[in-house]
């Protein structure tokens, strides 16, 4: 992969991942069994993609399954949430409150990896709390939207905690293994809890659950996985932090999901800290 292949491959996974509230809006089922299906096919794929290229997975340690199991959980917790935010509080909402994980990274970061946060990294911070604040709707909890961004920014919250999981269990499991052991254990811990669900599903549902699972899921980690090759991670993240202007924009155009101009507001204050954030890292690469 080239550079050029590299940058469409970082904008591309930032549409799928776009996409993924999308998905969570058309499929008729619960969030866990959205989770559930999402991981199946992921892990599915992975495998396949894996054993295509003569690799198999191998099986964890003592010391990173422990890892892989706290990864696991929190990337469940984290899928479980954001599709109940889209099913009560809709895309735009969901996509905003969970584009607030980069100001609980560095929250968190400092405190476990004793690192110094800089006075621009709490300058984040303060930026996307603003613009939570704008996106809140009301502060009335009987506002279904308003629950809504709660569970959006649990499922930052959770990805943030997954993310600092992952760079620990980066150093102890090879990245292409990772996602299959990750998506694996959200299947075993979300299946019990839906299985007989699945015998209820519409066929289109199955398409959705396939698409989410298969495209926004393994062909996005492979994606994002790729474009690093050629990409600064810091370079990538400033363009996934457009996923939440591409959810927006998909919802408007599919479901006239318009958000209002105080929630455009506060996203333009996340997404605005987040790039400029990302920007001040990769200059000082």
């Amino acid at each position: 992969m080239n550079s050029r292949q590299a940058t469409t491959a970082i904008h591309v996974t930032a549409v799928l991942f776009g996409l993924t509230g999308i998905f969570g809006e058309l499929i008729q089922a619960g969030a866990v069994l959205i989770t559930a299906g999402r991981a199946l096919f992921a892990a599915a794929t992975l495998l396949l993609f894996m054993s295509r290229a003569g690799h198999r997975p191998v099986r964890p340690g003592r010391r990173s399954l422990p890892v892989l199991l706290a990864a696991g959980v929190l990337l469940a917790v984290h899928w479980t949430t954001f599709f109940v935010a889209v099913k009560v509080g809709g895309i735009a909402i969901a996509t905003l409150g969970f584009a607030s994980f980069p100001a609980f990274i560095t929250l968190f970061e400092g405190f476990l990896f004793h690192e110094r946060t800089r006075a621009s990294e709490w300058a984040v911070v303060a930026l996307v709390t603003a613009g939570l604040a704008l996106v809140t709707p009301s502060f009335d909890f009987s506002d279904q939207a308003t629950v809504g961004l709660g569970w959006a920014v649990l499922s930052g919250l959770s990805f943030a905690l997954f993310t600092l999981a992952n760079r620990k269990a980066v150093s102890l499991v090879p990245a292409r293994e990772l996602a299959c052991w990750e998506n694996g254990i959200v299947a075993l811990l979300t299946l019990p809890w839906c299985l007989t669900e699945f015998m209820s599903l519409r066929a289109l549902d199955w398409v959705w659950l396939f698409m989410l699972g298969v495209f926004c899921t393994a062909l996005s980690h492979a994606l994002l996985v790729a474009s690093l090759t050629r990409l600064k991670a810091r370079t990538a993240g400033i363009v996934i932090a457009l996923e939440p202007v591409y959810a927006i924009l998909f919802a408007a155009l599919l479901f006239a999901q318009y958000p209002t101009a105080r929630a455009l507001a506060g996203g333009a204050l996340i997404v605005g800290a987040i790039t400029w954030s990302g920007l001040r890292q990769a200059s000082a690469d």
